[in-house]
């Protein structure tokens, strides 16, 4: 599941930029809403670079509490805290040394700490909490946000000189609805890592994938993707069907099939029409899901 999928011209744009950069030190940094994939972009930009064989070390921003975020991303040395490791701990930072350090959720980073990280990234160097010395450290950053950094420079939440030390290659990753084109080739991918996993054999009805190409995925990915591990778990027939949905869906108001009317579209929405229609149509000539991902 950790897989890219690049078919819509919107990821195509994406995924070329970011091979582009891989090789280089460049800090990236990746934005989008949440669910996305921009944890599955940086390892893939990882696993591109001359890096691939060091580790990528992910740390979520928005997940440590802030107590304890500082010695977990710089380490410390022996006897610093009562009830730590009594031989000290490494951090983070150290663990990603030749490889990659992913800040997830960067946003999230307390203000206290961001004057470290900002040593960090610009001097790659860090000092553990206890001791003198500093640490030197060969690392390439990767940052993630699904918030609006700008507008937190302004209210005075994050470092203005952190963004601009962040922000040297930005990436944006547009959301699902951004790029329906690729809906059912995500479709495919999901059923068959979890038939795959699974042991099972599942397949799923057209009339499935023509909705999901017109339901307003506000979870991205990440929603069609638990959804499609839910339907493979939960459906009691071999093939999935507009049944198996759940409440939520079925409250949903499909779009009705049909022609290409354009009447009240702009060109952007009469393009992403045409394309539905296309989608729809390779579907229906095909037998199978894979047939369709493959035309």
């Amino acid at each position: 599941d950790q897989e890219i999928v690049v078919k819509s011209m919107a990821m195509e744009k994406v995924y070329e930029l970011a091979c582009r950069v891989a090789d280089s030190d460049a800090t990236i940094f990746l934005q989008g809403e949440t669910g996305v994939g921009k944890e599955v972009l940086a390892r893939t930009i990882h696993n591109s670079s001359i890096r691939k064989e060091a580790p990528f070390i992910k740390v979520n921003c928005g997940a440590i509490p802030e107590s304890i975020m500082e010695s977990e991303l710089f380490g410390y040395s022996k006897g610093t805290f009562t009830g730590g490791n009594k031989d000290g701990k490494k951090g983070l930072a150290q663990a990603a040394h030749n490889g990659t350090l992913f800040l997830d959720e960067i946003g999230e980073l307390p203000l206290n700490l961001q004057a470290k990280l900002l040593q960090l990234l610009n001097e790659k160097q860090f000092t553990p909490l206890g001791e003198i010395k500093p640490v030197q450290v060969d690392v390439r950053f990767i940052a993630a946000t699904n918030r609006n950094l700008e507008d937190m420079v302004r209210e005075g939440t994050f470092r203005e000189d952190l963004y601009y030390r962040l922000f040297v290659i930005p990436i944006t990753i547009p959301s699902l609805s951004e790029r329906r084109e690729d809906i059912p080739f995500l479709i495919n991918h999901f059923l068959e890592t979890f038939n795959h996993k699974y042991k099972l054999y599942k397949t799923i009805d057209k009339e499935v994938v023509q909705f999901f190409i017109d339901y307003e995925w506000k979870g991205n990915v990440r929603e069609l993707q638990n959804t499609i591990e839910r339907l493979v778990l939960i459906s009691s027939a071999q093939q999935i069907e507009l049944s198996d949905l759940s409440d939520k869906f079925k409250k949903a108001t499909s779009h009705t099939k049909g022609g290409i009317s354009g009447e009240g579209l702009n060109l952007k929405q009469k393009m992403e029409q045409f394309e539905k229609q296309i989608l729809i149509q390779t579907l229906e000539s095909s037998n199978t899901m894979k047939e369709a991902s493959k035309n």
